[in-house]
């Protein structure tokens, strides 16, 4: 079998992220902003809750690695719960989303953590964004109890704006880096269009 070299002739490497979180804590919006540069932000009265799943695909580019990042958006509410935790099988990283003006998404945050455990075990990536921070004067949650959730669990915390896009970039920059270092078995997207052809897999080491 050949191993496939570095450098730009090579496939980029493809990570599952999935997000997680109660329904309208943005995560669709946050998605929005990060894959779709420049669109114009979805507004509280024109937002839409996911229904069931929906998926997009985001080509960057780190310290020389071609990454093609499939972010898989879940629905947050409790009757598609079992749908959206079936989708955490084979993911390499997880962006756990809630509302700071919210206190019931913050909340809900343990028990998503334990579902990401469960269905993808304990070695996956996960970071904590607390959304919504353009909204300061609606504020119920403060920044230090989602400093001390994030350390609790280990992992990264960051406050985000979807609408100002706010620190939306590094959060997924940093969740990737964490990713790849890891040396986790990921897939080369070959582009294929034969569903029936298999993607190779390899254990990179970066």
């Amino acid at each position: 079998m050949a191993v496939l070299g570095q450098g730009q002739g090579q496939p980029a490497l493809l990570v599952k992220v999935v997000m997680a979180g109660e329904s309208c804590v943005g995560k669709t919006s946050i998605v929005r902003s990060y894959t779709e540069p420049g669109a114009p932000a979805c507004s509280s009265s024109s937002y839409l809750a996911t229904i069931g799943i929906d998926f997009k695909v985001k080509p960057i580019t780190l310290n020389d690695t071609r990454v093609k990042l499939q972010i898989w958006d879940t629905a947050g509410q409790e009757r598609f719960h079992t749908l959206s935790t079936s989708y955490f099988r084979g993911a390499q990283g997880f962006v756990l989303v809630y509302d700071i003006t919210n206190m019931d998404s913050f909340q809900g945050i343990t028990s998503w953590m334990k579902d990401i455990h469960e269905k993808a075990g304990d070695e996956v990536d996960v970071i904590l964004l607390g959304n919504k921070c353009d909204k300061e004067s609606e504020r119920v949650v403060p920044k230090r109890k989602g400093e001390k959730l994030a350390w609790e669990h280990g992992i990264h915390f960051f406050e985000t704006s979807a609408k100002d896009n706010v620190n939306i970039e590094d959060a997924f920059s940093l969740l990737t880096k964490e990713i790849l270092e890891k040396k986790s078995c990921v897939l080369y997207d070959l582009d294929v269009v034969d569903l029936n052809e298999s993607k190779k897999r390899t254990c990179c080491a970066f």
